[in-house]
């Protein structure tokens, strides 16, 4: 059915056929039933009128117009009004509805005059009798305007109630752009947030670099096994360094960032957050699994970043007397993160765009740290209550 209805508005002369075709049909009949009066000009009437009504939505201004000057014609002809005049107080609504500021008013103009022309025309003898003449003919004048004025309000109903419903559309469309614009700024954001810790990261790779090749060059003389070893870290470092670089150049960054470059949080830093937290007044626990090894600072960076957030968003929406757990799981291949809360969980507009409270963009900026590790984020209820977050990022150990 709503597809039908749908089908209906993006087709309207079909509806527009179908009452047509229903007018004819009584027109038709009513004409063949009347005795004389000019039965060729009736026919006249109703097939101009049936092919107004067909094309009254595509040509609005044009159809009405031709349909007042039908009924003026109609008038002058002394053309018995049939079942076809029932078009005219289509011609009305139509006008009201779809056509210009003109032709609404000539519909209303047209449909104020149409009741005391046909009486003028066709009922001269309606207001005979002593001494109340004028009070017939004024009430029959009003009684046959009605309808057309009906018809006329009804339509400007409509056209009032159509630009609104515009107006909602034109509105909602605007929101869904602004808060589309809202959430590339954010990603933006957080892109350029990204990008300065990666230089960093690199710029402390690069620190070491130095620091271990001067030291070399220092040993080199004396103990050879120092400079060689010294040499090992270099090269591991080097290559960690090229990794954060490739990433960095992957994301945007301004230029903005003239800070001291130091070594960015990693998982090593973990407890002392959780410390932190706790402090706070936030409840978490932190577990382990797996053999614990040395990962790539931006790996260590997105799973501080990742913890930090998702217990900043339990603080901010988890509710009264809420728990929380922290996991990372080092696998062969990949390191798991999940952090999970009993608490009252979270809406659907925080999910899509990342919240609306002014205070960031924290799952947007969770899933754009997770991509620039090629990783994978899952974000949602957790069975029992809560909400959970799981990170896996591909892992390959620093050597």
């Amino acid at each position: 059915m709503h597809r039908l209805n749908a089908w209906l508005r993006r087709h309207p002369m079909v509806v527009d056929s179908a009452w047509a075709l229903l007018v004819f049909s009584l027109s038709a009949l009513s004409a063949v039933q009347s005795v004389g009066g000019g039965p060729d000009l009736e026919w006249a009437v109703v097939g101009l009128m049936t092919l107004l009504m067909v094309f009254r939505r595509r040509n609005p201004d044009v159809t009405s117009a031709v349909a007042v000057g039908l009924g003026l014609a109609e008038i002058a002809l002394h053309v018995t009004p049939g079942a076809s005049s029932i078009g005219y107080l289509v011609f009305a609504y139509t006008g009201a509805a779809f056509g210009s500021a003109w032709i609404s008013r000539l519909a209303l103009g047209a449909g104020l005059v149409a009741g005391p022309l046909t009486v003028l025309r066709f009922y001269p003898g309606s207001g005979s009798g002593p001494g109340n003449s004028w009070q017939h003919a004024v009430f029959y004048s009003v009684l046959l305007s009605t309808p057309f004025v009906l018809c006329w309000a009804w339509g400007r109903l409509t056209r009032v109630r159509r630009a609104y419903l515009i107006e909602l559309e034109d509105r909602a469309a605007r929101l869904e752009r602004e808060r589309d614009a809202q959430a590339k700024v954010a990603v933006a954001a957080e892109r350029a947030r990204i990008a300065r810790e990666l230089h960093d990261v690199v710029a402390h790779n690069v620190s070491v670099m130095i620091v271990q090749a001067d030291g070399a060059a220092y040993v080199l003389d004396n103990s050879p096994q120092q400079a060689k070893e010294a040499l090992s870290i270099i090269a591991s470092t080097g290559r960690q360094a090229l990794v954060e670089m490739r990433r960095l150049l992957g994301v945007l960054r301004t230029a903005d960032s003239a800070e001291e470059y130091v070594p960015q949080p990693g998982v090593e830093e973990l407890p002392e957050l959780l410390d932190q937290v706790r402090t706070a007044g936030l409840p978490v626990s932190y577990r382990t699994s797996g053999e614990a090894r040395e990962l790539p600072r931006g790996v260590e960076l997105t799973v501080y970043r990742i913890v930090q957030e998702a217990l900043t968003n339990v603080r901010k929406h988890g509710g009264p007397d809420v728990r929380a757990n922290v996991a990372v799981d080092f696998r062969e291949r990949e390191l798991e993160v999940l952090i999970e809360d009993d608490g009252r969980g979270t809406t659907d507009e925080q999910l899509t765009t990342g919240g609306t409270d002014g205070l960031g963009h924290g799952l947007i900026g969770m899933r754009e740290r997770v991509g620039m590790v090629s990783g994978s984020l899952t974000v949602g209820p957790r069975p029992g209550g809560g909400f959970r977050i799981r990170a896996i990022m591909p892992l390959k150990t620093a050597k």
